[in-house]
């Protein structure tokens, strides 16, 4: 079974000012598609930190996928593409250019999106949007993909034919 952490980038949430609906969001589609969900954290919008926490799961082998909701748009305190950016080792540019050009279809606003994903060892981690809607929408349409990804990541095939 393949293991996810879920991590949501929010201030008020972390303050406990804001219900977390995201990740609940990611947790129902992650485990619905096979996926154990190993940890949920909510993080505030805080770059070493959630930096931190990616590279923590992914040098620990905690989870092959980390999915991280919010912190993508144009706030001065929306850090998750840089924090991603400081973990990773590896990019993979056609998840996010997936994701928007699949919420292109549903809104404009969806060119907003600043949202990046990469490899770090043998986790892969992808920002997802911050709203419950949207995350729905973005993981619901790439989540039947990921897991050969993650097994050819992983190692537990080398086939990428078919």
């Amino acid at each position: 079974m393949k293991r996810v952490a879920i991590i949501t980038s929010s201030d008020a949430g972390y303050a406990g000012e804001r219900e977390d609906k995201s990740g609940p969001a990611i947790k129902e589609i992650a485990e619905k598609e096979g996926y154990q969900v190993v940890s949920m954290d909510i993080l505030p919008d805080d770059r070493d930190m959630l930096a931190r926490r990616m590279a923590q799961i992914a040098d620990e082998n905690l989870a092959e996928l980390i999915l991280t909701t919010g912190g993508t748009g144009f706030s001065v305190r929306d850090v998750m593409p840089e924090a991603t950016e400081d973990v990773i080792e590896r990019r993979v540019p056609g998840i996010p250019e997936a994701i928007r050009a699949y919420s292109m279809t549903i809104t404009k606003r969806a060119m907003l999106s600043r949202a990046t994903a990469g490899i770090r060892r043998q986790t892969l981690i992808i920002n997802l949007p911050g709203s419950p809607k949207a995350v729905r929408e973005s993981l619901e349409y790439i989540i039947s993909a990921l897991g050969h990804g993650i097994e050819i990541l992983t190692g537990e095939t080398g086939n990428c034919g078919g």
